[in-house]
């Protein structure tokens, strides 16, 4: 019976274990599809707010336009930073902390965009023209912050690709080289050796008549001290 209670206390346990882990998985992949389907609105919401600024920033004249305009140039120009900086993100592990100082401006952006927002509702149209060149300039320095930042990325990473196809041009170059070795020159021949030479030396400083590499005999040396003598008679 104890065995018999040990087996069932592990099955229960284990049952209990495996229970645990499809809980808490659930639990993940719930807060995984809320999170989606949150920034999906969030994304929808921010669509039609940015149609919506648009028209006013055509529609409407004066002071109304202008803010409309403002704050969808803002809204455009750190969306777009965003974009280049993530979409580079995978090759340039650098740009993550690009990000992090996009994110502190978009703090001040959403302070600015509120102050904007709630300055549309203002009735007195004197306020509205006084406050309008600040905010604009606060625009645009947020604006010319976010804009740097994706001009320099764009350049880093135009930079990175091409020194990455440099590099690779020179693989497929030296890869080339190493099929064609059948074009690869042949070694030079190796120099004669001294011993080789000499008897080509000897043989031109050889008497007429005698050949290398053997004794003359009495009767040619004879002969050549006849030879002699007939000469200088």
């Amino acid at each position: 019976m104890d065995a018999l209670g040990v087996v069932f206390g592990l099955i229960l346990l284990f049952g209990v274990g495996v229970l645990t882990l499809l809980l808490v998985a659930g639990v993940k992949a719930a807060k995984a599809v809320a999170a989606k389907v949150d920034q999906a609105e969030a994304n929808a919401r921010r669509t039609v707010e940015n149609v919506a600024l648009k028209a006013k920033s055509f529609a409407k004249p004066g002071a109304q336009g202008q803010l409309a305009a403002v704050r969808l140039a803002l809204r455009d120009t750190l969306d777009s930073t965003r974009k280049v900086l993530q979409a580079g993100l995978p090759q340039d592990s650098q740009l993550a902390d690009s990000l992090q100082l996009l994110a502190r401006l978009d703090a001040h952006a959403a302070e600015l965009d509120r102050e904007l927002r709630m300055l549309e509702h203002e009735s007195d149209t004197a306020r509205v023209g006084a406050k309008l060149p600040e905010l604009r300039e606060r625009a645009d320095r947020i604006t010319h912050a976010a804009e740097s930042m994706r001009w320099a990325a764009q350049d880093r990473l135009h930079r990175l690709a091409e020194d990455e196809l440099s590099r690779l041009a020179e693989e497929c170059e030296q890869e080339a080289g190493a099929l064609r070795h059948w074009d690869t020159p042949a070694p030079a021949p190796a120099p004669a050796s001294a011993a080789a030479d000499a008897p080509a030396d000897a043989a031109v400083a050889a008497p007429k008549g005698l050949s290398f590499g053997r004794q003359p005999s009495a009767e040619e040396l004879l002969g050549l001290g006849k030879q002699r003598l007939r000469k200088e008679a």
